[in-house]
């Protein structure tokens, strides 16, 4: 596995012992009306309760923890673009070791993501939303600060640090039989991917993502990598970025299937947590558990019965919550309500 993929197991149980001292170790939480629902037992990995609220601070703080202590001392500073969550993660990981970070953000990002960076001691750039905006921005930045680069989802000391998720899940839930992941570049389904196929091969992994931004999807159909041709318009706004070269290699051989779902069943399944379970998610979050309610899932064997959903993160922008209104609930999810 270390001569195919980027990284490789022993990567991951180092990022463990990198990071444990500074994360949280996040609870499994559990829901009888959602069992009831999707048919299954699901565990939910609450990420949402992480530091900086999101998952992103595993990565982003093994990444950083690399760089201490470098032979030339430390970085003058680090860079990165993000949709906010990683932003947040690497500002919170570079104010620990004092170094300075520039956080490239699309205009579109969550105002509360935008502000917490901020509150974190690191300076915003703006960049357009597209891939190619957010990476010709970096490199000025880079050029500029003569920074380092963490890529939010590429750097392999992101991806290890994201794969210690699995670990914690495979001893919270030792009877697992799969984990649901959100994918949008990609680095937490590969590192989870990683993980989980060195230690329990038969326990399934599947990603999830939006229809609206379903490159995962097509390229897995295809059998190449195929990015998103134009910036994806949806709520699940931590999802946006295509996967990449590093993660590609890893979902294309390790992650056993990718379910997409539609703007309606995000938007209803992120409810449906608020409301039944009363965990605040933020819509990527609520991108797996659409996954696992939707019709497509039922196709999945009944023999994988214990599903693990990772909850990815908790950073909501309350003021953005219209969209509540704006969609017909979809037909899984009518009885539930009543």
């Amino acid at each position: 596995m270390c001569a195919q993929y980027c990284i490789s197991f022993a990567d991951v149980e180092k990022a463990h012992i990198n990071i444990r001292d500074f994360v949280h170790l996040t609870p499994v939480l559990t829901s009888s009306i959602l069992n009831q629902v999707a048919g299954r037992n699901l565990f939910f990995k609450c990420e949402l309760f992480q530091k900086t609220g999101s998952f992103k601070v595993r990565g982003a703080l093994n990444a950083i923890r690399g760089l201490i202590p470098a032979p030339s001392g430390k970085p003058k500073a680090v860079v990165t673009h993000s949709s906010g969550n990683h932003g947040q993660a690497l500002a919170y990981a570079a104010k620990l070791e004092g170094i300075p970070a520039y956080i490239v953000v699309p205009q579109t990002a969550p105002n509360c993501k935008k502000l917490a960076i901020q509150a974190y001691g690191a300076s915003i750039v703006y960049s357009e939303q597209s891939d190619e905006a957010r990476e010709n921005v970096t490199k000025r930045i880079m050029e500029e600060t003569e920074g380092i680069m963490v890529h939010p989802n590429q750097e392999p000391a992101v991806m290890a640090g994201q794969g210690t998720i699995a670990m914690e899940v495979l001893n919270q839930v030792p009877l697992v039989d799969a984990l649901v992941v959100p994918v949008g570049g990609g680095g937490m389904v590969a590192g989870i991917a990683i993980t989980v196929k060195a230690l329990r091969p038969n326990v399934k992994v599947y990603a999830a993502e939006p229809l609206n931004a379903d490159d995962c999807y097509q390229s897995k159909l295809k059998g190449e990598l195929t990015p998103n041709p134009y910036p994806p318009e949806t709520i699940a706004d931590g999802v946006k970025s295509s996967i990449g070269l590093n993660t590609w290699p890893v979902i294309r051989d390790l992650v056993d299937d990718v379910f997409t779902v539609t703007e309606d069943e995000i938007k209803y399944a992120t409810q449906l947590v608020w409301e039944r379970m009363k965990l605040l998610i933020e819509p990527t979050a609520g991108v797996g558990v659409a996954a696992v309610l939707s019709q497509h899932f039922q196709t999945i064997s009944p023999e994988v019965k214990n599903i693990c959903i990772v909850l990815s993160g908790g950073n909501v922008d309350l003021t953005s919550v219209t969209w509540l209104k704006q969609a017909e609930r979809p037909a899984p999810y009518q009885s539930v309500f009543v």
